[in-house]
């Protein structure tokens, strides 16, 4: 069964009262920048799901899916080189 992106990114939520309104997984303390800093320094999807049992695989996928559509919105500036 194929997960569509909406159901995906339905998996992140924000509120004021959790984690100051960041991106968070399903209202839970889990934030979309844990993950991807996790995922970043290293671990496996399967680390993760073993020390957040509370997670499901397709919270990691939100999570990058999420990451994923902030920078492909990115405007593109040209930086200036290093003499």
């Amino acid at each position: 069964m194929s997960v569509t992106e909406e159901n995906l990114l339905s998996r992140i939520t924000f509120s004021p009262e959790v984690l100051a309104g960041k991106p968070v997984i399903r209202g839970m303390r889990i934030s979309v920048a844990m993950i991807l800093e996790l995922l970043a320094k290293g671990a496996d999807m399967g680390e993760i799901l073993e020390d957040y049992p509370d997670l499901e695989l397709a919270d990691i996928h939100a999570a990058l899916l999420y990451a994923y559509r902030l920078v492909d919105g990115e405007a593109i500036f040209e930086r200036a080189r290093a003499s």
